[in-house]
């Protein structure tokens, strides 16, 4: 193991990510009842220009009026991009008016490290400007060819940068890529289009201790085509992945969701390493099949995340 290494930053259950569009209040209090283990309000791409100015004041409302944390979930806001003149009124006035129920701030279009430490400069000086304790955490949405080619230093990046996202549609706009469904298959390409792109992400996130999520699907309709896109990003290492629709809130939740007999097999490697190390083992055998240090650091993923759901209320162990 290298010397350097780069502990996991934070840990937040991010199972399923609902996306709700700022200019919907109805939509906003229908989320804080929903099974998704994250809320993102979106002032984004989900918000016509037309709206953002009214789409900010309805989630510092909605922000303030709803108990967020009781009930069970992490409250993230994409704001505007760095290239639009909305984006430092919506860091300025959410963190000014409603700081401290705010978890994340998800960054779109991230090209380059710089681009989140703009995002950073403005989050500390609201901070120490307003005496707010709370410490906002940094997600960024990778979308752009600029960002996947500077996808390792912008996981590099130091200060409050928690996790990268995975934007597809984008993603697929800046490379010009030919797509049939917004996150769907090109039946053209022999395989999954967007492998690369996932797996690199991916590892960037591991290696500087972030946390990997995918992004959206965009026929709700079909939920056997979600159900597969998120299984082959969990089998990448995503650990989770947005819902556009509350069709798709319960299939992410079970996709990345230990089943109970890969928590109990995650409980028995533990016990069984346990026993061998107390006799002076560094292996041993579990079902016919060895297992060793390595199998332990598998199985304490699977148990951290287990202890997650279980902790929210969940059935994960």
């Amino acid at each position: 193991m290298s010397y350097t290494l780069h502990p996991l930053k934070r840990q937040r259950l991010q199972r399923s990510e609902l996306a709700v569009p700022g200019s919907n209040p109805e939509m906003i209090e229908k989320a804080a009842d929903s099974a998704a283990d994250y809320v993102f309000l979106d002032l984004e791409d989900a918000v016509a220009p037309p709206d953002k100015i009214k789409a900010r004041a309805n989630i510092i409302e909605a922000l303030n009026a709803i108990d967020w944390q009781a009930r069970g979930k992490t409250v993230s806001i994409r704001i505007n991009g760095l290239d639009t003149h909305y984006m430092y009124r919506d860091v300025v006035e959410i963190v000014e008016q409603a700081g401290a129920r705010v978890d994340t701030i998800l960054v779109p279009k991230v090209g380059v490290p710089a681009d989140l430490y703009t995002v950073e400069t403005l989050l500390s000086q609201i901070e120490d400007a307003t005496g707010l304790t709370h410490r906002i955490g940094l997600e960024a949405l990778i979308e752009t060819a600029l960002g996947m080619a500077n996808v390792e230093a912008i996981a590099a990046t130091p200060g409050r940068l928690e996790a990268l996202h995975f934007g597809v549609a984008d993603y697929a706009a800046s490379n010009r890529a030919r797509t049939v469904v917004i996150g769907g298959l090109n039946p053209d390409y022999p395989g999954d289009q967007w492998h690369f792109a996932l797996s690199r992400m991916t590892v960037a996130c591991r290696a500087y201790g972030l946390r990997a999520v995918d992004g959206p699907f965009g026929d709700f309709s079909d939920p056997d085509a979600y159900t597969a896109s998120a299984r082959r990003a969990a089998a990448l290492g995503i650990e989770g992945k947005w819902a556009i629709h509350p069709s798709q809130i319960e299939l992410a939740n079970a996709v990345f969701s230990p089943p109970e007999a890969e928590v109990t097999r995650a409980r028995r490697i533990i016990e069984e390493l346990q026993k061998a190390e107390a006799e002076g083992r560094g292996a041993a055998s579990l079902d016919g099949k060895m297992i060793d240090a390595a199998s332990e650091r598998m199985a304490r993923n699977v148990l951290t995340v287990a202890d997650a759901i279980a902790a929210r209320g969940g059935t994960a162990d």
